[in-house]
């Protein structure tokens, strides 16, 4: 059977995937920002500014620990809806907010209703998407994520530097606004769940569900530590520099994202996650040493292409991966987990390395946080080897025990 004839591009999978884009393009646009406000207009300390982005991230996390159960009971229409609602008024309410405590609250009533909406998305996408194709479905809708990812942090930053934080807050808020039609009749068509065929690949980890996600959570967290760093640093990184451009950074990731993701979800299905997860490490650590020592915006280009390679071949691989370590109904909790650990690593990220940053500068912060991806090419290698190692101990030893068959 021709499993690439299987059709992907269906009209659920292309509203889910505009869906899912302008979630995290509402997100993007006030994650890199509301810490340079806060910094700038509320006078936040660098611990404070750091919980502007930790503090969301784990709302969101706790937030997703009861949509994963929801989205198993069938509870989607409440989590895109109700998500949807709350991420709008406390979008609304950071405008009234007049000192660091507000916005701290808000940004934790942001996180709860971003966790529900978050986990809906990529549930119902993993359930459109022909199985033997979850790798190249997964890329493409993953690069809504990663395009939300590099190009809001730039639209969201060059509206408070220009227009102004007004501006910023009723453009996030129309982003938003926009998916609740198409959220509507994703909710009216598709089916409950996608009937999974019984040889669809699944995960070669042992052990429970918990289990066979464990590894693969553990190297999202890691591969997020870094990403931490940019979302809450990067533009106050600009000024320690004096670059006024630090913004192109995102610009020039997205570019690499655009090019890499169709391409990665195709080499995951052919080859698996080693195929991705090794070089990808490699293009992190390399991003990160390159946006270090950066001294002018020619310099950013070759450091956020080298990042974008890595963030936007790692990310869906790692998703992925979850995805069909799990039956078709734990989806949700595999896709929780997966913005779990991801959000967690920004979160802890941004407090350790905004600890860093106070104690030395920003730049030495950026060196350290290639610690992050080194750790998870080592455990990964380590895992792998060790794999094949066992892989060729059960093959041999048919032939070691019986010497006659030789």
């Amino acid at each position: 059977m021709n499993y690439t004839s299987e059709r992907l591009w269906t009209p659920s999978f292309i509203i889910l995937t505009i869906c899912n884009l302008m979630l995290f393009m509402g997100l993007q646009m006030t994650l890199s920002t509301l810490p340079a406000y806060a910094e700038g207009t509320l006078h936040a300390s660098s611990v404070q500014v750091s919980l502007v982005t930790s503090l969301f991230a784990l709302s969101a996390i706790a937030s997703r620990l009861f949509s994963a159960k929801a989205m198993e009971k069938g509870g989607r229409n409440l989590l895109i809806f109700l998500g949807l609602a709350v991420s709008l008024a406390a979008v609304i309410g950071y405008y009234w907010a007049g000192n660091i405590l507000a916005l701290l609250l808000l940004r934790m009533l942001f996180g709860v209703g971003f966790g529900m909406a978050s986990t809906a998305f990529p549930t119902m996408a993993s359930d459109v998407i022909p199985i033997r194709r979850m790798g190249e479905g997964m890329g493409y809708f993953g690069l809504s994520t990663s395009l939300a990812m590099s190009a809001g942090p730039l639209i969201g930053l060059s509206l408070l530097q220009g227009p102004g934080f007004g501006s910023l807050l009723i453009c996030t808020a129309a982003v938003l606004t926009l998916i609740v039609p198409l959220g509507y009749r994703l909710t009216t068509k598709l089916p409950a769940h996608h009937k999974e065929p019984a040889n669809a690949p699944v995960s070669e980890l042992k052990g429970g569900t918990f289990g066979r996600l464990f590894v693969p959570c553990v190297l999202n967290f890691l591969l997020a530590v870094s990403y931490g760093g940019l979302l809450g640093f990067l533009a106050l990184f600009g000024k320690e520099i004096h670059l006024e451009h630090i913004a192109y950074f995102f610009l020039f990731n997205a570019v690499a994202i655009v090019v890499v993701r169709p391409l990665s979800g195709k080499i995951y299905d052919r080859f698996g996650p080693p195929a991705l997860l090794i070089p990808g490490s490699l293009f992190i650590i390399a991003g990160l040493l390159l946006l270090s020592f950066a001294s002018s915006t020619g310099a950013l280009f070759p450091a956020a292409i080298c990042y974008g390679i890595g963030f936007g071949s790692m990310q869906p691989a790692l998703q992925t991966w979850m995805i069909q370590s799990v039956e078709p109904r734990q989806r949700g909790m595999a896709n929780g987990m997966f913005f779990n650990s991801l959000d967690l690593g920004v979160a802890l990220g941004s407090l350790i390395l905004g600890s860093v940053a106070l104690y030395t500068s920003y730049a030495v912060m950026y060196r350290y946080s290639t610690l992050a991806p080194l750790l998870l090419l080592l455990i990964y290698t380590v895992i792998l080897l060790t794999s094949l190692y066992k892989r060729r101990s059960l093959a041999q030893e048919p032939s070691t025990s019986h010497p006659a068959a030789k």
